[in-house]
C-alpha cells in the first residue's frame, strides 16, 4: 500500500487512533505504521531524509503532496525545518516505512494556521514514506569527507572555536577495530600532538556542549595515504570516532579583547607555534600563527608606540605562516602569506625569497627567477638566492627545449598531413583518364 492509494472514504473516517511519540505523552503526535520498514536503524538529528508526504484536514481536504509534484521532500532531521510532528515522526521511522501522523494544531500550524488552506487550529493528517537518510557534512566545502550522525544532541548554541579548551570522551575505530579510547583535556590546534587525526578537531568545532556523535571521517581528514603506524592504521583508511563534547571554554574571539590583550596573546601564541615549528608540528603551529592575523590584522585602535610592535608581529605571523606552508608543501598558501609580508615590508627578504620558492614549486620558473633576481638586487650576499636563479634558468632552458621538441612534432605531423592530402587530391584528379600515345597515325 502506497501514500496515494488511501480513499477518500478513509480520509474522510480517520480515527483518532495510533501510538503517541510524544515526549510529554500529551497526544499530540498519534503514528500508526501502514507498511513496515526495513532494517533496524533509524534516521538521528542533523540527517538529511528524503521522504513522499500526502497532507490532509480531518474532513479529507487535500493540501498538499509531494507525490502530486512528483518530487521526494528533504529535509535535516530535528533542525526544526519543518513542523514539530515531522521531526518527531520520521525519527522513529525505517526506510521503506510508511506512517499515518495525526498532528495536533500545537505540532503543527498552531494559533494561527497557515492560509488559505490551512485554517487555524487545524489538526493535520500526513502519510509520508521515508526513503533514504544521510549523515551531516560537516566540512566547509561539504565534499564528504566528515559525515556526523548525532547520537545525543547537545546544549546551547555555542561551539568550540580554534583555541578553545574542550574535555571530550573519544573512541576511535577503523574497519570495526577500537584503536583509541580515551577522555582528554587540550586546546584545539594542539590535537596533533595527541596523535589525533585534523578530522576529530573539526568534528569538535561543530559540536555543542553535551553532545555525543559518531563521525565518519574519510582519509583526507585522517592519517592521510601514510597511515598511523602507532595503531596500525594502514593508509587511505575511513576512521569511525565517537565523540562526546563533555564541556568547553571558548578561546577568546578578536572583538572580545582589547589592543593590549591582543598583543599580549600574539606574543605569547607566537612563542608557542616557534616551539610547534622546532618540533615539526608545521600544522599546529600554523593554527598559532593564524591566530595572530585573525588579531592584529585589522586592529585600528592600538595605542600610540605600540602600531609598530603589532606591525612586527603580523610580519612574522606571515613569514612564519609562509614556512609552516612550505613544509606541508602547500605553495599556494605560502604564495598568499608572502604577499600580504610584502605589503608590510616590500624589500623583506625572506618574503621574497620564500615566495620564489612557492612560485618554483607551481613550476612558474620565470617569476621565481624574478623574485630570486630580486633578493641577489636588495642583498648581493645571498648566496641560496643565486643558487635559485641558476636553477630557474635550467628549469626554463629544459622547457624551452620541451616545448621546441613539441612544436617540432606538431609541425612535422602538419606537414605529413598536408602531404598526403595533396596526394590524395593528386590520386583524384588523374585516376581513370585515358593516356594519349604520342606519333599516332595520320
Amino acid at each position: 500500500m502506497t501514500a496515494e492509494e488511501v480513499t477518500n472514504e478513509e480520509q474522510n473516517n480517520i480515527p483518532m487512533e495510533g501510538e503517541d511519540i510524544t515526549q510529554k505523552k500529551d497526544g499530540g503526535v498519534l503514528k500508526l505504521v501502514k507498511q513496515e520498514g526495513t532494517g533496524t536503524e533509524l534516521p538521528m538529528t542533523g540527517d538529511k531524509v528524503f521522504v513522499h508526504y500526502v497532507g490532509t484536514l480531518m474532513d479529507g481536504t487535500l493540501f498538499d503532496s509531494s507525490r502530486e509534484r512528483g518530487e521526494k521532500f528533504s529535509f535535516e532531521l530535528g533542525k526544526g525545518q519543518v513542523i514539530k510532528a515531522w521531526d518527531l515522526g520520521v525519527a522513529t521511522m525505517k526506510v521503506g516505512e510508511i506512517s499515518q501522523l495525526i498532528c495536533k494544531p500545537e505540532y503543527a500550524y498552531g494559533t494561527a494556521g497557515s492560509p488559505p488552506k490551512i485554517p487555524p487550529n487545524a489538526t493535520l493528517v500526513f502519510q509520508v514514506e521515508l526513503f533514504e537518510f544521510r549523515g551531516e557534512d560537516i566540512t566547509e566545502g561539504e565534499d564528504g569527507g566528515i559525515i556526523r550522525r548525532i547520537i545525543t544532541k547537545g546544549e546551547g548554541y555555542t561551539k568550540p572555536n580554534e583555541g578553545a579548551a574542550v574535555e571530550v570522551c573519544l573512541e576511535g575505530s577503523c574497519e570495526g577495530k577500537v584503536f583509541d579510547k580515551r577522555e582528554l583535556k587540550f586546546e584545539l590546534g594542539d590535537g596533533e600532538s595527541l596523535g589525533l587525526p585534523s578530522g576529530v578537531e573539526k568534528a569538535l568545532m561543530a559540536m555543542e556542549q553535551g553532545e555525543e556523535s559518531l563521525f565518519i571521517i574519510k582519509p583526507k581528514y585522517g592519517y592521510g595515504n601514510t597511515g598511523n603506524s602507532k595503531y596500525n592504521i594502514p593508509g587511505e583508511a575511513t576512521l569511525q570516532y565517537k565523540l562526546k563534547l563533555t564541556t568547553f571554554e571558548k578561546a577568546k574571539e578578536s572583538w572580545e579583547m582589547n589592543s593590549a590583550e591582543k598583543l599580549e596573546q600574539s606574543i605569547i601564541v607566537k612563542e608557542k607555534g616557534t616551539q610547534y615549528f622546532k618540533e615539526g608540528k608545521y600544522r599546529q603551529a600554523s593554527v598559532q600563527y593564524k591566530r595572530i592575523v585573525s588579531w592584529l590584522e585589522n586592529e585600528s585602535s592600538l595605542p600610540e608606540g605600540e602600531e609598530q610592535k603589532a606591525q612586527a608581529l603580523r610580519l612574522a605571523a606571515h613569514l612564519n605562516l609562509a614556512m609552516c606552508f612550505l613544509k606541508l608543501q602547500e605553495p599556494s598558501s605560502t604564495f598568499d602569506n608572502c604577499d600580504k609580508a610584502l605589503e608590510l615590508d616590500n624589500t623583506n627578504e625572506k618574503a621574497l625569497f620564500r615566495r620564489g620558492e612557492a612560485l618554483f614549486a607551481m613550476k612558474e620558473f620565470d617569476r621565481a627567477r624574478a623574485d630570486f633576481q630580486r633578493v641577489i638586487q636588495l642583498y648581493p650576499s645571498n648566496k641560496a638566492a643565486k643558487s635559485q636563479v641558476a636553477l630557474c634558468q635550467k628549469q626554463i632552458k629544459e622547457q624551452h627545449e620541451k616545448d621546441k621538441r613539441l612544436y617540432a612534432n606538431m609541425f612535422q605531423k602538419f606537414a605529413e598531413r598536408d602531404a598526403k592530402e595533396e596526394a590524395d587530391k593528386g590520386m583524384e584528379n588523374g585516376g581513370g583518364m585515358e593516356v594519349e600515345e604520342s606519333g599516332g597515325q595520320e
